[in-house]
């Protein structure tokens, strides 16, 4: 799906309404060795940057996935990737609901056995307790555990180190490693970035980097 958007010389949106599954979405935008099509959401309502208790806040209200995903208007030739740890919360729901009444394609990344374990009538969740991976039109699930975090340690009443940044990251990274293989076989050059501070970084971006600023919202 992402392969034929971008052969379409269409991008390809991603949003990550969550504290932390906002990274998921910079991890993959303007990134070195990234595709050019990807155009990262950065919604200033969920970043940490603004404030981590208000970040929550926000992704647990309703209506306001709906918001920014209207506000950026897509439709129907555009693919919305959309991220989040737990799949549940109230922001990332409505993205979902508001895409898919657009005609927009959407894949899930997120882990089905933690919004299947998630209590109804937790605060966090949508009004109508959607999962995310029931709404999509394809779903890829980071398997991560009830509770995120995996390490105990002797005398600590808290678990430690969170694995979902990490399988949200790996596993947009598989997805676009496999996007530039599909692309490949097209023998047609790529759209890529390359770091600005690697030896001709800014020639080799700058090929491209025409066909991108205007379109891509966030360049």
């Amino acid at each position: 799906m992402l392969a034929e958007q971008i052969r379409a010389d269409r991008l390809v949106h991603v949003f990550g309404p969550g504290g932390h599954s906002n990274l998921a979405a910079q991890e993959v935008f303007f990134r070195t060795g990234g595709l050019m099509h990807i155009s990262a959401i950065l919604d200033g309502g969920t970043l940490l940057s603004d404030g981590a208790l208000r970040s929550m806040a926000m992704e647990r209200t309703p209506g306001y996935g709906r918001v920014v995903v209207e506000d950026w208007q897509l439709g129907g030739q555009d693919v919305l990737l959309l991220v989040n740890a737990y799949g549940i919360n109230a922001a990332l729901i409505d993205a979902a609901l508001t895409a898919a009444e657009a005609g927009v394609r959407t894949v899930g990344v997120s882990s089905r056995r933690h919004a299947e374990a998630t209590a109804a009538d937790h605060p966090a969740r949508h009004p109508s307790g959607a999962n995310l991976h029931d709404l999509v039109d394809l779903h890829l699930d980071t398997k991560v555990p009830v509770g995120d975090a995996v390490i105990r340690v002797d005398g600590v009443d808290e678990a430690t180190g969170a694995v979902s940044t990490f399988a949200n990251a790996f596993t947009l990274k598989w997805l676009m490693l496999s996007v530039v293989e599909l692309l490949a076989e097209d023998d047609l050059p790529i759209p890529m970035w390359r770091s600005g501070n690697a030896p001709g970084g800014d020639e080799a971006n700058a090929r491209f980097l025409s066909r991108f600023r205007s379109r891509v919202r966030m360049l």
